[in-house]
This record gives structure tokens, C-alpha cells and sequence, in this order.
């Protein structure tokens, strides 16, 4: 590997799909190179294009942004009060409008110390940038409603996204107060609710600065996904939304993690809070990129 310079652009950890990530390494340029690495990989793990960049080029350090996308069932937003069969859930427009408002709230830069763990609110890794988070219309499959989450940033720590979705679910449902937002990003210890890693998946990665600079300089092409875009949309169909909505339908990791918002305090004190995570057990380790 250390030959090959192999590195990838972003991390997905246990439970995070990927549909549009990124490696850099040294290879031969022999023909069809694509569809012969192609043919020792699983049929969900694809490799799309290949495309020529600069000497001691590296995906990680190269990467301006990061895209992902979250799927859930729209009856995450249905209000707490609501009682009717979640199946039959339908997201309405006044809601979709109020989710998509609390998601703008999060666009710029946030200490995001109360959406990971082990970081303080004096630590200026916490400091975080987003560029856009919104939720799409709903579609239905299988006779259940689903969105998707679209969150946009510069790079992202360990449970930041799931965490951004949940406190927003929460305000949502009613469960908690739209002030929580703000109080999350000052120095107090906020308990913030962390949404199922099912659903989560990298969408895309950005090369914007490097793409002004070197993607028309004659040598080199834009590191873009023009041409691959009808690919991945394949694939995200073919692999990975029927992999969620299946897995969804059978595990109701959705549903489950809904009962347990009436056991979060979102006045707690810090210590409240440790006190709470030690009876809610260890961490999952399922997560997004990370430092």
C-alpha cells in the first residue's frame, strides 16, 4: 500500500454507505484497467473511473467538501402527539418547510463539541463548516414514505451528521425546544440525541480549489462526476436505497430509536448527562468521517 500511495478521501465507518467516494494511488495504465479491477471486486463494490491528477496528489488532503446523504422514514418527523400507524405517515408541507428551516439553522460555522464525543468546547477542532442541509421531497417504497437528508461541509467529526439529524427529529417531534440549538453550539454539556447509522451514506466528495487550478490546464481532467452521474444513480438504486428501505422495514431501527427520545434531558446538567450515557450503554462505533 505505502508503494501505491493509496489513500482515500473520506472514512465511512461500520454502517455508512458509500456512493460517490475517492482513492488516490500509483497504478500501470493498461487497458481497460477499470473493468479489470472490476472483476476481483464484489458486485456492491464498484469502482466507476479513473482519472489522471498531479504528482503526489492526495484524495484526503485535496478534498474541499463532502456530500451525504441521510434516508429515513418521513414519520421520524411526525409529531410526538400523532398516533396513527407510522406506515401510513405523510410528511406535509407546513413540516417539510419547519424541518428544512431548523436544517438552515446549522449552515456556517458552529462549535459542534455536543455533536461528537471526546471533544471540548475550548478545542477549535470542534469548529465546524457547513455549507448547505436541507431534506428533499418524499417518495414512497414499499408503501412507506422516505426523504432524504442532503448535508454539505467541509469535513465532518464522529456522529456529527446523525446528531445534527436527531436534535432537529427531537425539536420536530416536540421533544425539545428550538432554543436547544443554539445552547448546543456555546461551552455547556447538551444532551443530543443520535439518530440510527442506517441511512447515512457519502454521497459525493469535492475537489473545487484543485479543479480551478489544475481541471483545464491541458494535462489534467476536472476531478468531477459528470461522467459517472448516471452510474451512481444506478447503483444507489440497485444497492443501496433497497439495502436501507429492507433493512428499515425488518429492523425498525427507525421506530426503536424514536421510543427513546422521552429519556433524554435536554436541560440536564453535565453530570446528568454522563450519568445517562453510563445506563444507555457504549458507543455503537457506527459513524461518519472523523478526524
Amino acid at each position: 500500500m505505502k508503494k501505491m500511495s493509496f489513500q482515500r478521501c473520506a472514512r465511512t465507518d461500520k454502517g455508512v454507505s458509500a456512493a460517490g467516494q475517492v482513492v488516490s494511488l500509483k497504478v500501470w495504465l493498461i487497458d481497460n484497467i477499470v473493468e479489470r479491477i472490476n472483476e476481483h471486486l464484489p458486485s456492491h463494490i464498484r469502482v466507476l473511473g479513473l482519472k489522471r491528477v498531479t504528482g503526489g496528489f492526495n484524495s484526503k488532503n485535496k478534498c474541499d467538501a463532502r456530500t451525504y446523504m441521510y434516508v429515513l422514514p418521513s414519520f421520524a418527523f411526525a409529531h410526538k402527539d400523532w398516533d396513527g400507524p407510522l406506515e401510513e405517515y405523510r410528511l406535509s408541507v407546513d413540516t417539510l418547510k419547519q424541518v428544512n428551516r431548523l436544517f438552515s439553522c446549522y449552515k456556517g460555522t458552529h462549535n459542534f463539541h455536543n455533536f461528537t464525543s471526546q471533544k471540548g468546547p475550548k478545542d477549535p477542532s470542534a469548529n465546524r463548516y457547513i455549507m448547505e442541509m436541507y431534506c428533499e421531497e418524499p417518495f414512497i417504497r414499499e408503501g412507506m414514505e422516505f426523504a432524504v437528508v442532503k448535508i454539505k461541509g467541509q469535513s465532518f467529526m464522529l456522529h456529527q451528521i446523525r446528531k445534527m439529524i436527531g436534535l432537529v427529529i427531537a425539536i420536530v417531534k416536540g421533544y425539545a425546544a428550538e432554543s436547544i440549538m443554539e445552547r448546543s453550539w456555546g461551552e455547556v454539556k447538551v444532551d443530543i440525541p443520535k439518530a440510527p447509522g442506517l441511512g447515512l451514506v457519502l454521497e459525493t466528495v469535492h475537489f473545487e480549489k484543485y479543479n480551478q487550478r489544475f481541471g483545464n490546464d491541458g494535462l489534467h481532467e476536472a476531478l468531477d462526476w459528470a461522467e459517472e452521474r448516471d452510474k451512481i444513480a444506478a447503483f444507489k438504486e440497485e444497492y443501496i436505497y433497497p439495502t436501507i428501505i429492507e433493512t428499515e422495514k425488518n429492523e425498525k431501527s427507525m421506530a426503536n430509536w424514536l421510543s427513546t427520545l422521552t429519556v433524554h434531558d435536554f436541560d440536564a446538567t453535565s453530570s446528568e448527562i454522563q450519568t445517562n450515557e453510563q445506563k444507555n450503554g457504549k458507543d455503537d462505533g457506527s459513524g461518519e468521517d472523523s478526524d
